[in-house]
């Protein structure tokens, strides 16, 4: 059995059923069985791709990303999706850590296929929606493919996704993900949101997120509910979407709860037909929480990570959802505990690393077995992040990783800026934290020692972070400075520096 036998399974049931729906045109499962098929026969007879090979992704969300999942899933191959708001250069590097033999890709990151022809040319390249210069369209494509579009070696043992995580040493790391764990990841939030074939899911949340892909998205194909794909997130294509197309489910990061709240189109739409509406990422204002129930919506947490293909620790819709700012209790699939340093369990109510095991944790970083055993102790991934329990085994999230910054739902960790900020000719050192934000949550603000004689400014070095990272990732200050604050061994207090910019105001 693979992933693709849950999407054929659902055809036999109700063949001529809607399985997603884009911009005015549906899919039934049918119908998206048959491209899946089409897919990975093509993807095999034209270009190759056999069992663990890595196919990647850069698009904004469309039916045929998920095509393209369950086509890899049925070769055993990997889908390595890529992070459209990163920077080429960030893109490239992940291109170039998995060996790509196949990027699949829209038209509006062609930007990116220069400098794939000078430094990867072995990897195919396929537009979506364009015929590449050196490459096939996906239509093209699919009409090609011949022969048998399985790997009869393929079942839920297959790594199935490469995603990727900053990396606190300055460079993204790789969370492998086999095809068995979004099948458990799929039951677990069948649980939490009472989840049937009568469902139908919104969805905003980008693909390349494991949050876009396997809340909601993945689990509703498997148990034959009906999906809404949005390109991206929009304020009013949501609003417009609850009001027409009457969605029983989605999620959403909290900055873009937020947004609905303060749109002005939010008291007045009709949010009927929604059981809930789930969120996580990072620790979720209660005003958010509120601002949700009020407008009689049930509003679910979930906690979670990359390396838990998200779904860890969650409240679960008909639950006790009254203890105010408790992200839950641990997935009907896996096991979360509070640990100490040793590993030991803590009694409830103390503060410790919060642990999470199962099948639908990670199985390793690809090509990166230090980090693996790092974070992989005796089946229990450490996730880093500090939280408490109580008696009842419900959970709160009270810090998150050391130095993280979560800015509107995306990751940054300060490493990887600080690397491309000590990459400048006059920059010595550097330091950067998080600073409190109304909009996005959090931003990063640098701060920075000039090398002796050097006189750089904020505008120059801003654009040569823009020339490396993405957007969300430059500092939206950068304060200089003289010093910074250390331990007796000469190591930042990244601590010291984030309680002064929480002082802050923007």
């Amino acid at each position: 059995m693979d992933l693709p036998t849950l999407i054929e399974r659902n055809v036999a049931f109700a063949p001529d059923k809607p399985a997603i729906r884009f911009e005015g045109a549906s899919l039934s499962y049918q119908v998206f069985n048959r491209r899946i098929e089409l897919a990975a026969r093509a993807l095999k007879s034209q270009l190759g791709v056999e069992k663990g090979d890595r196919v990647a992704i850069l698009s904004l969300n469309r039916p045929d990303y998920l095509v393209l999942l369950y086509a890899c899933a049925r070769l055993g191959a990997i889908l390595v999706p890529l992070n459209w708001r990163l920077a080429v250069t960030e893109q490239f590097f992940i291109l170039c850590d998995t060996g790509a033999q196949v990027l699949v890709l829209e038209q509006a990151f062609e930007p990116i296929l220069s400098i794939l022809a000078e430094r990867l040319p072995s990897t195919a390249v396929v537009g979506l929606d364009f015929a590449p210069p050196c490459g096939s369209s996906w239509d093209e494509l699919l009409e090609a493919g011949r022969g048998d579009g399985r790997n009869a070696r393929a079942d839920l043992s297959c790594p199935l996704l490469i995603v990727y995580t900053s990396g606190t040493t300055g460079r993204p790391k790789g969370a492998v993900l086999r095809q068995e764990a979004l099948l458990w990841n799929g039951m677990m939030s069948q649980h939490m949101h009472g989840l049937t074939s009568a469902d139908h899911v919104l969805t905003v949340l980008p693909l390349f997120h494991v949050g876009g892909l396997n809340i909601q998205t993945s689990p509703a194909l498997h148990h034959g509910a009906t999906v809404t794909l949005h390109k991206r997130f929009t304020p009013d294509t949501t609003l417009s979407a609850f009001d027409r197309d009457r969605p029983t489910l989605t999620a959403m990061v909290p900055t873009m709860m937020q947004a609905l709240i303060d749109h002005p189109r939010w008291p007045t739409t009709d949010l009927s037909s929604l059981k809930a509406i789930t969120t996580g990422s990072t620790m979720v204002p209660q005003p958010i929480i509120t601002g949700v129930t009020a407008r009689g919506v049930s509003a679910l947490q979930v906690y979670g990570s990359t390396e838990t293909c998200p779904m860890a620790i969650y409240t679960k819709l008909g639950g006790d959802l009254a203890r105010e700012g408790s992200t839950g209790m641990p997935g009907l699939c896996c096991e979360a505990a509070i640990i100490n340093d040793a590993g030991d369990r803590l009694p409830a109510g103390t503060a410790g690393e919060i642990a999470v095991r199962g099948p639908n944790v990670f199985y390793e970083y690809w090509g990166n077995r230090q980090a693996t055993r790092e974070a992989l102790r005796d089946g229990w991934y450490r996730t880093g992040d500090i939280g408490r329990c109580d008696a009842d085994g419900y959970f709160w999230v009270l810090d998150r990783k050391r130095n993280l910054i979560i800015s509107g739902g995306e990751n940054i960790y300060p490493a990887e800026v600080e690397r491309v900020i000590l990459q400048h000719p006059d920059v010595g050192e550097c330091a950067v934290v998080g600073r409190p934000h109304p909009k996005w949550g959090e931003v990063p603000i640098a701060y920075v020692i000039r090398r002796s004689g050097t006189q750089v400014q904020q505008q120059a070095l801003m654009a040569h972070v823009q020339s490396q990272l993405a957007r969300f990732k430059v500092p939206d200050e950068i304060i200089f400075t003289d010093d910074l604050p250390r331990t007796a061994l000469g190591k930042v207090e990244h601590y010291i520096l984030r309680a002064i910019q929480a002082r802050s105001r923007p």
